[in-house]
Parts: C-alpha cells; structure tokens; sequence
C-alpha cells in the first residue's frame, strides 16, 4: 500500500510540469497563427503598420502605443482601464468588436481557444 502512495505521489510530480506546458500554449503554432495577423501587425519591433506594434503588447493599456492612431473607443477603453494581459487578450482575439465596441480593427477574430492560446505563447516571446 505505501509503495502505491509513492508511486501516484511520484507519478503527480512528474506528470503536473507536463499538463501546465500544455497549457501555455505552442509558440512555433502560434507563429504560424501569427501570419493572420503580420498584413497589419509587427511583433518583432516597434514598428506601427496599418495596425499598432504588438511588440511589448503584455502589461500595456489598451490605445497606449507611440505614434499610432487609434480609435476613439480603443483609447477609451485604455482610459477605462483595459490592460492587455491573457485574460483581456483572449477576450479580444476572440471577438474584438465585442470587445472594444467601435474599434476599427476589421479582423473577425479567433475562434478556436487553441489557436489562441498558442498565439498568446507567440506574443510573449516578443517582451
């Protein structure tokens, strides 16, 4: 019996690192993810396209990059208290215009968690 405990106390440490990897996400699927989204984005500069760098994008309020002209609502929202993180992110890759109502980002969104979650282990390489 007490090698029983052992052996699932043994086999939760060794298993638990493995289940919270999964769970952050594929960088290398996110960049591919990612592709959807570099015709307006960059993430590997400060560089503002059609749409605002994301580089940096975690821990920055909503409507806040340099030199880049952002809708009245996304800059309302910052204003509001919007802060990217993973949370407000998934939000918004999910369905940006539910959201932040009024921004003027055309994308429809992401619909797969998965394919959010590896997008979101993309953009943090990008600090």
């Amino acid at each position: 019996m007490r090698n029983h405990i052992l052996m699932i106390g043994l086999s939760a440490a060794v298993l638990c690192p493995i289940g919270a990897l999964a769970q952050e996400g594929d960088a290398e699927a996110g960049a591919a993810i990612f592709k959807k989204c570099a015709t307006c984005h960059v993430v590997d500069s400060d560089k503002n396209k059609v749409g605002p760098s994301l580089k940096g994008l975690f821990g920055r309020t909503a409507g806040t990059h340099p030199d880049y002209k952002y809708s009245s609502a996304m800059k309302e929202a910052g204003e509001g208290g919007l802060v990217w993180d993973e949370t407000t992110l998934r939000d918004y890759l999910h369905n940006p215009k539910a959201k932040v109502k009024g921004t003027k980002m055309a994308f429809a969104g992401v619909k797969k968690d998965d394919e959010i979650t590896n997008l979101i282990a993309y953009l943090k390489q990008y600090p």
